[in-house]
Formats: structure tokens, sequence, C-alpha cells
């Protein structure tokens, strides 16, 4: 009993570490890409060619003084980022990695379960900061979220209709002769871009609206929750990359062209970012429930008829 709750420790441990390792570097790699698209370098000063850069701002932003509104509801203004990192690095106990030990056969549940609190820390971060903007931006990242949940579970119910398991372990075995991906082009394509909307990424950054809300629903946190805050966002999105995979690009195992499918899945997060601008927020409702709902619902019912026709 003792040894499996010391190796399901070492397991967490080593799954928060790499967690840590690749949102620094997923980071850096944005700097890089951003730079080059917008013609100029990006990070090149400290270290290699600016590979320690990450750590040297992580060392500046939790080394930072913290300061707080005086009329914020302190508690809830203090432990909102932390609660979303937190949220953050549980969801990640869901990848069949060969150390956690940890197989979810209702693993999609658990997914949306975590995917659902996640919008409760940006709405309470918001509205506890007692500041406009902050508010609006928390207000906007629900209503966003919220819409975008319903297509986001309806496109993995198609996906789950196929295999008829909740288990995300099993997406692998049902992709050994085709990908998903090649009969569920438009669907992956939708899954995509609501992720892009989950995560709070451009086109979709309504909750942090630098031209119209300064910078959103975390203006006022500094120093360690401005951070905790950061990594929890791009911890996100490395994950949503990997669920991409996972869904429909052969799913999971420890070789390099897996490494490399999740590279460019995390690399396209990036160039999103540096082509397009920001959405409408009415287009962005518009997409979400006129669009992608009746595509998703559509795609659902006909997987169901080809899986009873099928059987």
């Amino acid at each position: 009993m003792l040894v499996d709750l010391m190796m399901i420790f070492l397991g967490g441990l080593v799954l928060v570490l790499g967690v840590l390792i690749g949102v620094a570097f997923l980071v850096l790699l944005e700097r890089k890409v951003l730079g080059y698209i917008q013609i100029r370098k990006g990070p090149n000063k400290v270290g290699l060619m600016g590979i320690m850069q990450p750590f040297s701002d992580a060392i500046k932003l939790f080394t930072s003084e913290q300061v707080y509104p005086l009329f914020s509801n302190y508690l809830s203004y203090y432990f909102s980022p932390v609660v979303s990192f937190i949220l953050s690095l549980i969801i990640w106990m869901l990848i069949p990695y060969y150390f956690n030990l940890i197989s979810f056969n209702l693993g999609v549940m658990f997914f949306l379960c975590c995917t659902s609190l996640s919008v409760y820390t940006i709405m309470v971060a918001g509205w506890s900061s007692n500041s406009s903007y902050s508010l609006l931006g928390g207000l906007r990242a629900v209503a966003q979220s919220i819409s975008y949940e319903v297509s986001l579970a309806l496109i993995l119910l198609s996906s789950i209709i196929m295999i008829m398991d909740f288990n995300l372990l099993n997406l692998m075995n049902y992709q050994n002769l085709i990908w998903f991906f090649f009969f569920m082009i438009p669907l992956s394509l939708c899954w995509f871009s609501s992720s892009l909307a989950e995560t709070n990424r451009t086109p979709f950054d309504f909750a942090e609206g630098e031209s119209e809300l300064v910078s959103g629903f975390n203006i006022e946190y500094s120093s360690g929750g401005f951070a905790l805050i950061f990594l929890a966002e791009y911890s996100s999105i490395l994950f949503m990359s990997l669920l991409f995979v996972l869904l429909y690009l052969g799913g999971y195992s420890l070789s390099i062209f897996f490494y490399l499918k999740l590279s460019f899945i995390s690399f396209l997060f990036i160039w999103v970012r540096g082509t397009l601008p920001r959405y409408r927020y009415d287009k962005l409702m518009y997409l979400a429930w006129k669009i992608y709902l009746p595509i998703s619902l559509n795609f659902l019912m006909f997987y169901l008829g080809l899986k009873i026709f099928l059987l």
C-alpha cells in the first residue's frame, strides 16, 4: 500500500515537473515564433539563443512584490490563481503516460468536469479584484466558455460513439489503421477553433482584450498571482494540443513522431495568434450557437446512425 502511494506521488511529481518545463519552453517558442512573424529576433540574450529566458522570467515574477487592491475580496482574489493552476495540473492525470499508474475509465467525463470548473476561477478572479475591467473580462470569459463547452462536448461525443468507451487510452487502438482526422475533418477543425476559445487564445481572447479592457480579468494581478494564471493558461494550451493528437492524430505513444505532432499543434496555436486579428464578440457567439452547435449535432447523429448500421 505504502509503495503504491509512493509510486503515485512520484508519478505526480514527474507529471508536474514535465508540465512546468513544457510550459516554459512553449512560452519561449511562442516568443521566438511571434518575433520572426513580426520580423524581429525575440529573446536571444539570456543563455544560448535565449534558452534560459523562461526561467529568468519565472524568477523575476515570483520574487517581485505582491500588491493587491485595497477594496478587493482578498481571500477569493488570492486563491483563484492557485486553484486555476491546480486544476490545470489535475487535468493532466488523464494522460496515459507510463509513470502515473492511474487509468480513468471515465476520462472524458473527468476532462469535461475540470474544464467546466476552470471557468469559475476566471470569474472569481475577475469579480474579487473589484475592478470594472476585470469584472467585464471575467463575465466575457464565462459566457464564451459556456458557449464553446456545449459544442466541445458534442464534438467529443462523436469520437466516443466511434469507440464506444469513455477511456482515452482506447482511442489509440482504434486509430492503428487510419486516423480519425481523415473522416472527421470538419469536426477536428471545429474542435481546434473551440480549443482556441476554451483557452482564451487569439482570435477569441475576449477575457484579456487589451484594446478595450486593458488586460481583462487579470489586470489587478502582479508577480506570483499573474505567473500562476499565465502557467495555467499555457498548461491548458499544451493539454488541448495533446488531446487533439489523442482524438484525431493517432493517439498516444512515446515516439518522436508523437512529439512532432504535439509540437505542430502547439505551433498552430502560436501561428494563429501571430496571424489573425481579434474576432468581434457577437460573431464569436454566432459562431458557437449558429454554426458549431448544428455542425456537431448533425455529425453526432450521422456517426450514431453509422454505428447502428455497422452493428
